[in-house]
């Protein structure tokens, strides 16, 4: 919990740009999990160094959040500061074939740009939710295309809030739905991505047709975290998910979805403790049936329950 002189720091730092003891389902796109000590929605990079070197010195554990997808938040709430870059949301054309996007800037506003303008390369984002730093942090994309394929320079603050650096991409490691190498509480503001000079019609086009797929496989028009598991080497976990009779599988509000055993969505009034009991129990039958071990690709934050603490 957060002590009033610290929120009294806080809110000196920032104004009205920080808020104490809000909900994460409101948050999160799965529309569970208990309370945040804090939001901030710092209006500019400097907003956000001020809350860094703040959280830094009063040992705050600091966390983007973004749009909320690929996070589950326990009921127990979540210690220190949630961010939300909203309000970083420039997105312009660079010479040389290049877009600068901030943080902020939605999947849907990306690729829509990109659609309006004629602009080819990134039509494999249409349709993954959240943000532009959510998007390189877990190197986003499908089989075919992720976010590694089209970055050519990322922008990160430091986790003290005291510099702001450029690396290329050769100095980026992206991994299978991550970028390391970064000092924890690093915050991605901004990236360079590389498009191409495309036929307006073609662009929409495909754009049309992934959106077309992504609508008829997967549960968009229920609230899910997107992709719950990782695929394992030479597996698809839907698949093995599946293949263990889980579609369909409820706790409580919380349901496998019968479209894509990958995806849980909340059918009404679900917490995260149902959540967590559905990704639990598909692990353990997926392992006794297959002995393969499915990994977490959604993040899971906060307090442990009592019971886990005992």
């Amino acid at each position: 919990m957060i002590s009033d002189g610290v929120r009294t720091e806080l809110k000196d730092a920032l104004g009205s740009a920080i808020q104490f003891d809000v909900s994460t389902a409101r948050l999160t796109s799965l529309r569970v999990g208990g309370l945040a000590d804090a939001l901030a929605t710092p209006p500019s990079r400097a907003g956000l160094a001020k809350l860094l070197r703040v959280a830094r010195r009063r040992r705050l554990p600091v966390r983007v959040i973004g749009r909320g997808f690929n996070t589950i938040v326990r009921d127990e709430g979540v210690d220190g500061v949630l961010v939300s870059l909203a309000a970083l949301k420039k997105l312009e054309e660079r010479p040389g074939k290049l877009l600068r996007v901030e943080a902020g800037v939605s999947h849907a506003t990306l690729t829509r740009f990109c659609r309006e303008r004629g602009l080819a390369g990134l039509e494999f984002g249409v349709g993954i939710p959240g943000t532009l730093g959510g998007w390189i942090a877990m190197n986003a994309g499908i089989g075919t295309r992720e976010a590694k394929d089209v970055v050519r320079e990322i922008e990160v603050m430091s986790p003290a809030g005291k510099k702001l650096r450029h690396f290329t991409r050769d100095a980026l490691r992206f991994r299978y739905r991550a970028l390391v190498g970064f000092a924890e509480g690093s915050v991605v503001v901004s990236a360079l991505l590389a498009v191409e000079i495309g036929d307006r019609k073609r662009v929409e086009e495909e754009s049309e047709r992934l959106l077309a797929r992504r609508r008829e496989t997967q549960p968009v028009d229920q609230p899910s975290c997107g992709s719950v598991f990782k695929n394992p080497r030479g597996h698809f976990a839907g698949q093995l998910i599946e293949a263990a009779g889980l579609k369909g599988e409820l706790r409580g509000g919380a349901m496998i979805s019968p479209l894509h055993a990958n995806f849980i969505v909340n059918v009404g009034g679900a917490n995260a403790s149902d959540v967590l009991a559905l990704i639990g129990h598909a692990r353990a039958l997926v392992r006794l049936k297959t002995g393969i071990q499915l990994e977490p690709e959604v993040k899971i934050w906060g307090r442990d329950a009592p019971e886990e603490r005992a």
